[in-house]
């Protein structure tokens, strides 16, 4: 069955959608069960343009260099309120309040300029049962006249209270790693990447958010973990590749990361004590 595609004049704000998400997770506010099936909609908006300023603040925060040519990240970042508008919609399967971002896949056709106007186009796909719940994956595309330049696969975990139950895998871990590099993550970053990124998901940037979620201290962004990573590997990469990540532990703010590379395209973040993954991946 085909998608019915709802234009908006513009893209909506981040803000009012996550206000929307917050209060929609409260006892006796949230309404009634949450439908089983996929929204049948994709959501567009047209001619979106680059803040240069707001590149080159997202560029500094993630470590990339100040080009015309956009990070193969920074897409996510501009259609990231399309995205959220889908997501946050009382409707939608999962509930966005405690949604975990488990893995992205980001395939750059060819390099963007700055300069160009795009199209954004956002839908779900796939939804699927897992041991801890159901996941999904939002789709959001890129396209330059009609011809799609970049396209971005999230796949969100809706943690469920019913799934059954199980250890929790965390998957393999990567191979021996050559030429590691060691980050120190700050305890800003969560804050600084909110700002840039309009993710203002307050298990990034509040303390007793995190703690209402589960962790200790804030957390960082997966997108701003992978994004890290890929402006380390931004002067290797060709001109169309595509980058794919599986986000494992999150990244406790502050604490000391380590990022390493294998032959064959491999990519890995991992704690600097004790070795264990925070991101896995490749690059094809």
């Amino acid at each position: 069955m085909g998608r019915q595609e709802i234009e908006l004049p513009r893209m909506p704000a981040s803000g009012p959608l996550y206000r929307r998400a917050v209060l929609g997770s409260l006892p006796g506010v949230g309404g009634g069960r949450r439908s089983g099936q996929l929204p049948d909609t994709a959501l567009t908006v047209r001619g979106v343009t680059v803040d240069r300023t707001h590149l080159a603040d997202y560029d500094r925060v993630c470590g990339f260099r100040l080009t015309d040519a956009l990070p193969g990240t920074y897409p996510h970042v501009l259609g990231f309120p399309l995205a959220l508008r889908l997501i946050s919609a009382p409707d939608f399967p999962i509930p966005l309040a405690g949604v975990v971002h488990v893995g992205n896949r980001i395939t750059v056709h060819r390099p963007v300029d700055a300069g160009e106007s795009l199209d954004f186009t956002t839908y779900a796909e796939n939804l699927r049962p897992h041991a801890r719940g159901r996941q999904l994956d939002v789709v959001l595309v890129a396209s330059v006249d009609g011809e799609e330049v970049w396209r971005g696969v999230s796949t969100y975990l809706g943690r469920e209270r019913s799934a059954a139950g199980g250890q929790r895998k965390q998957g393999e871990w990567s191979p021996a790693p050559t030429g590691p590099t060691r980050w120190r993550v700050g305890p800003r970053v969560g804050r600084d990447y909110a700002r840039v990124s309009g993710d203002h998901n307050p298990i990034h940037t509040s303390r007793l958010g995190a703690r209402l979620l589960g962790y200790p201290r804030p957390i960082a962004h997966g997108m701003w973990s992978k994004a890290r990573c890929l402006a380390a590997l931004a002067p290797r990469l060709p001109a169309a590749y595509t980058v794919e990540v599986a986000f494992k532990l999150p990244v406790p703010l502050p604490s000391t990361v380590v990022f390493s590379t294998t032959p064959d395209g491999g990519l890995a973040l991992n704690d600097a004590r004790s070795g264990r993954p925070h991101l896995v991946g490749h690059v094809t």
